[in-house]
């Protein structure tokens, strides 16, 4: 028999930021999405998607990047298809990082940082990362599957100190 429960089911992830003011190197932030199996969910992610990769199954996809800030509206959108996962999955965590190719930066040095998760028209979460100010990650978000395998959301705030493949491969430890 099937759950009525349903839970979090499509989430978008929609991250922006204001260009770095004229002169100064370009910020880049990045939406890093790490997926854990059931037998394993916490430590190293089963995988990880990102600005250069996706899903093996296509269920948690980058739809746009930006490496400056600049354009209209979200600098970056990812999509996960929950509803969609292999059941051999029971967590999956949502971060940004910061890429320090220009040098030591921090949620504080990044204009008007924010991040929205919406599932559909609901909204799910925001942050403007003031909390984190001195980190160069954060995780965001958490969705673990219960025991209905209906996927909980929870609205996590965890700064790192890291660059961002460090913090891809300790974010879920």
């Amino acid at each position: 028999m099937s759950s009525l429960n349903k839970g979090a089911a499509k989430v978008e992830v929609r991250l922006r930021w204001d260009p770095s003011p004229l002169g100064a190197p370009p910020s880049d932030l990045d939406i890093i999405a790490a997926t854990y199996r059931a037998a394993a969910p916490h430590g190293e992610p089963a995988y990880l998607v990102h600005f250069d990769s996706r899903s093996p199954d296509g269920t948690i996809t980058l739809n746009r990047d930006s490496k400056n800030g600049k354009g209209l509206g979200d600098d970056e959108v990812m999509t996960l298809e929950l509803d969609r996962l292999s059941p051999d999955y029971s967590r999956v965590l949502v971060g940004i990082a910061i890429q320090q190719g220009g040098g030591h930066l921090t949620f504080a040095d990044i204009a008007n940082p924010v991040v929205r998760l919406n599932e559909g028209y609901n909204k799910l979460s925001e942050t403007d990362f003031a909390p984190v100010a001195t980190s160069t990650a954060a995780t965001v978000a958490e969705f673990v599957r219960d025991g209905s395998s209906a996927w909980r959301f929870r609205a996590v705030l965890r700064g790192f100190d890291a660059d961002p493949d460090t913090f891809a491969r300790t974010m879920g430890a």
